[in-house]
């Protein structure tokens, strides 16, 4: 359907297909228009062929824990042609996004802070919703990435938003409200440079393994990359047990060298959970807050890719100014922050 070419493509009767915005776990993602109040929205589709069909099972997660703080709203989901269709918020770029946009530059210490601080728990979200005894709502997302928390777009362009859910999975039974049972013998699930230790030795994910993720998330900001990331193997299973050993035999203190020590008790903390217990997220957050409040940072939401934006723009009109006066061509300023030689992204 979307490669019809000149053909006015909708979804639901009112919303316009345009073009391709991005792909998720298990669709691609398509700007789109509602054609009676000319809102842009994002229409995410899937094959109705695909092998693994999920995108009813995510639009149905998205309703169950709307409402939740930095969770976009689903407008409509249904078939049309032959593709499964979810309407939804139109959100902005990606973490990952954004650290591309400035140049892999590690992000800096008072910007990452308020980012952290006021960090998205997926799995926290069955208590801030406006229905938190709503059992649907008890899950673990089970792909946390960069790629996965993303901006909003104009009032809610501070917000920090979590999507693709479609590999998300409830961690209390619906029918029994028990904590579900701990499994081995499980395939990864998720993206294998963020996933937890315990992810990689087979065991089932609970909402610990998000905690720990997010961990990772935030120290790929603080160093720019990860150890264990560009590590060659024939295999992808070979490549994902070297990530393991890496990830086993690198030292928390290592791992956090040279950032403050409360990176150091998020991951030692998020490693010693058991399998069924509860994360204290506001202890989580206090961490990061008190250790934002005392380096004297203040929440002004200017995040570094405002900074870099901004520094660009006024570059490039210092450059034009200089070539005005001189009719000689300037060297570009150099970015405010040093860029490091990262490796290639992996995903």
């Amino acid at each position: 359907m979307p490669t019809s070419a000149g053909m006015d493509l909708r979804v639901g009767n009112k919303y316009r297909i345009g073009r391709k915005i991005g792909s998720g776990s298990f669709g691609d993602i398509y700007l789109g228009t509602n054609i009676i109040s000319g809102e842009e929205i994002a229409i995410k589709l899937e094959s109705v062929k695909a092998k693994h069909p999920q995108l009813e099972y995510e639009a149905r997660v998205y309703k169950s824990i709307a409402g939740g703080v930095g969770i976009p709203f689903v407008r409509w989901f249904g078939t049309e042609c032959d593709y499964n269709a979810m309407v939804m918020d139109l959100l902005g770029p990606s973490l990952e996004d954004l650290f591309n946009f400035c140049n892999r530059n590690t992000f800096t210490p008072s910007h990452l802070f308020m980012y952290v601080s006021s960090s998205v728990y997926p799995s926290e979200l069955s208590c801030r919703t406006p229905q938190p005894d709503t059992i649907t709502n008890h899950l673990v997302q089970r792909d946390i990435k960069p790629d996965n928390f993303v901006m909003g777009i104009g009032k809610r362009g501070n917000q920090v938003n979590v999507i693709d859910f479609g590999l998300a999975k409830k961690y209390r039974d619906p029918k029994t409200h028990f904590h579900i049972p701990y499994r081995e013998n499980k395939n990864l699930t998720g993206t294998a440079r963020y996933a937890s230790i315990n992810t990689h030795l087979g065991v089932e994910q609970s909402r610990r393994d998000d905690i720990e993720s997010l961990g990772y998330v935030f120290l790929y900001f603080c160093r720019g990359s990860l150890p264990w990331q560009g590590l060659k193997a024939t295999t992808k299973k070979q490549k994902y047990d070297r990530i393991m050993e890496k990830k086993m035999t690198t030292p928390t203190e290592v791992l956090c060298r040279g950032f403050p020590n409360e990176f150091a008790i998020y991951l030692n903390y998020a490693r010693s959970l058991r399998f069924d217990d509860k994360p204290d997220y506001s202890y989580l957050r206090k961490i990061f807050r008190d250790l934002f409040v005392r380096e004297g940072f203040q929440y002004d939401y200017v995040f570094d890719w405002t900074v870099y934006k901004y520094q660009k723009n006024a570059n490039a009109i210092a450059q034009a100014q200089r070539q005005d006066k001189t009719e000689t061509p300037a060297e570009p300023s150099g970015s405010r922050y040093p860029r490091r030689n990262q490796p290639p992204p992996e995903k």
